[in-house]
């Protein structure tokens, strides 16, 4: 079964291109459907692209999955970030405030698995960050955990170029969460 190509408009690019993995997601009509609604869902989020992106990127650095982190720094492009947002994207990091604190949340979620102190939350909250953001900021990093798990569980062969997780990211990453 060959799904349908999935345009994303919002950042100029045509999922097509990432077509293995989504070969592999439609041997599961449910499992695509879900994932499609939920991409649709989230474009509609009060996060903009780029930020769901560099959320991407966190998460894809985090799990070690090479496939996401190439699919989604080609995404990430066509969402505006430059290489040095991709860059510290993947260190859960920006040079923005409110992007920065978006992405220490993200990455004590994961590391964490969404076992947070109030430190974490008031963090986010001084950045400007409001309830449904966060809410949204969860449902952006659950979305990712799923594709980089099915990309790692299943091997997807990469249509992408590969990039290569940074040596002991998630041991550096539990560092700064502490």
């Amino acid at each position: 079964m060959n799904p349908a190509p999935m345009t994303c408009t919002k950042f100029g690019m045509n999922l097509a291109r990432a077509r293995n993995f989504m070969r592999t997601l439609a041997q599961s009509p449910p499992a695509m459907e879900a994932y499609r609604a939920a991409e649709r869902s989230l474009a509609k989020s009060r996060l903009t692209a780029g930020e769901r992106e560099q959320i991407a990127l966190a998460v894809a650095e985090i799990n070690d999955s090479k496939y996401c982190l190439a699919a989604h720094t080609a995404s990430g492009k066509g969402a505006g970030l430059s290489p040095e947002d991709i860059r510290l994207a993947r260190k859960a990091v920006a040079i923005d405030p409110r992007a920065d604190a978006m992405l220490r949340f993200t990455q004590a979620i994961v590391l964490q698995r969404g076992d947070l102190g109030d430190e974490d939350l008031r963090a986010l909250r001084l950045a400007g960050i409001s309830e449904p953001e966060m809410v949204e900021i969860v449902a952006t990093i659950a979305h990712n955990i799923f594709a980089n798990y099915l990309s790692l569980v299943s091997r997807i062969e990469a249509d992408f170029p590969l990039l290569h997780p940074e040596p002991n990211h998630a041991a550096a990453a539990g560092a700064l969460c502490s």
